[in-house]
């Protein structure tokens, strides 16, 4: 299945106009102070939002940052935490051969990364933050966590993953890994931060495997 396409406009950065990668977007706004930026499906939407100016985009800020107003107009301001590890999975097929992986939100370095096996991109998602979870707890660090994924946060939140992926030999090895990933949540306490990536507003996470 082909990536489906997104266009970026940068009201404020280094550059301003239409680009046509987070890339390029990422290259104008990162670390650039105030920078106002969105996402849109379609060209002619990116057209049409750039030269409606600044009021239609969103701000990408350092951690702690507060919404800016101007009069009866406010730019949302959204706060990435750049200290932080960025997690995502792919899947050919549902079920079908996953794999996951876990990367330096600042910089991109790949620090984890596991598959493919038989599984589903739900699961993956969620053994994802397990995995940074224990590898941080191992670590003794306290830092954040970032997926895209609603119900990899849920299940995480629960500590089980409520999959109905058919149990058999050819799912084995991903449901002994459900295991004891559900087993470490109940056992283990941590104060990470597990937060919910705004895909929207800021782009694919940065640990995305480019495979959509």
């Amino acid at each position: 299945m082909a990536e489906k396409k997104k266009y970026y406009v940068v009201w404020r950065g280094r550059k301003t106009g239409i680009f046509n990668t987070w890339a390029e977007c990422e290259e104008q706004t990162k670390g650039f102070q105030g920078a106002s930026f969105k996402s849109f499906p379609t060209l002619d939407e990116a057209k049409k939002a750039f030269e409606g100016g600044k009021s239609s985009g969103y701000s990408a800020a350092p951690k702690g940052a507060s919404t800016a107003k101007k009069g009866t107009r406010s730019t949302e301001t959204v706060v990435i935490n750049e200290n932080s590890i960025s997690v995502d999975a792919a899947c050919s097929g549902n079920p079908g051969m996953m794999e996951y992986q876990g990367v330096s939100t600042k910089t991109g370095e790949v620090l984890f990364h596991f598959g493919p096996i038989l599984g589903t991109n739900n699961i993956g998602e969620f053994l994802a933050i397990v995995h940074a979870l224990s590898l941080l707890k191992k670590q003794g660090l306290n830092t954040d966590i970032y997926s895209d994924s609603v119900t990899a946060l849920s299940w995480v939140r629960n500590k089980k993953a409520n999959t109905s992926l058919v149990r058999n030999a050819k799912t084995e090895q991903v449901w002994n890994m459900i295991e004891r990933a559900e087993k470490w949540l109940r056992e283990n306490q941590y104060s990470n931060k597990i937060m919910k990536w705004d895909t929207n507003k800021l782009g694919e996470i940065k640990a995305d495997f480019g495979r959509k």
